[in-house]
């Protein structure tokens, strides 16, 4: 893989849209797309307030830096500063309590 540059500040935030799952009052700034794959392993969430995530699993794991607000992944709080990381075929719901920032890399 090439190096790779990505200036988030420059992105537009976006709608998260999956099919079937509600999503409203979620949005994405893609880091980076795995054209492999077809999806993109690093990517930053931002929750509006109340903004919710359906119970969902993690084939692969997934590592998550909150950037501002509080969030909170199951049962575990998060708050600006905090570090998750959720091992292979681990589930969780995403609730933020405030807006939310976070970077969630597989």
């Amino acid at each position: 893989m090439k190096t790779h540059v990505t200036r988030s500040t420059e992105l537009e935030w976006t709608p998260l849209t999956e099919d079937g799952i509600e999503t409203d009052g979620i949005f994405v700034k893609v880091l980076r797309f795995d054209e492999a794959q077809q999806r993109p392993p690093t990517f930053i969430l931002k929750f509006e307030a109340g903004a919710s995530y359906p119970n969902h699993n993690h084939p692969a794991g997934e590592e998550v830096y909150v950037l501002e607000g509080e969030v909170r992944f199951g049962a575990v709080q998060l708050h600006a500063g905090d570090y998750l990381y959720t091992p292979p075929n681990a589930t969780h719901s995403v609730y933020a309590k405030t807006i939310g920032l976070k970077l969630r890399s597989k």
